[in-house]
């Protein structure tokens, strides 16, 4: 058996496949909590503004920075934390490019105080966002 970096071919193919497996069920659930959390704003809010993905990348904002920041200060957290919520979880979960393709599309439709303010609203309440869970990470 040939070492690579200390670590034997197949214990470097296990921890390939445990990082997969940790992404993928992060996806998992981070898809179903899109489809959820779109689903319930969309319904509470209407439609015209795009409020369910606006929600999702504002709270998509906050998981990132919070869970980078935690497992960035906490050594003592299990990896694959790393790989099922920032990778794998935000990565379904949240939806840049729906959120341009709603912005577009609300500029096609002339629409463009709703393009506007979701743009820049998004931009803007996104850093906010970020910082926020970037704080509060930092308290944990």
């Amino acid at each position: 058996m040939v070492c690579v970096i200390g670590l034997p071919r197949t214990a470097r193919r296990e921890n390939l496949l445990q990082k997969y497996l940790f992404i993928a069920l992060g996806g998992a659930l981070g898809a179903i909590a899109r489809y959820w959390v779109g689903a319930a704003v969309g319904s509470r809010m209407g439609t015209r503004f795009p409020y369910g993905t606006f929600v999702i990348n504002m709270s998509a904002c906050i998981i990132i920075g919070f869970s980078i920041t935690l497992i960035s200060k906490r050594a003592d957290l299990n990896p694959a934390w790393r790989y099922m919520i920032p990778i794998g979880f935000v990565g379904a979960y949240s939806t840049f490019s729906t959120y341009e393709w709603e912005t577009l599309s609300s500029l096609r439709e002339g629409a463009f105080t709703i393009a506007a303010l979701y743009a820049l609203g998004s931009l803007i309440l996104g850093l906010v966002a970020t910082w926020a869970g970037i704080v509060l990470g930092e308290l944990v």
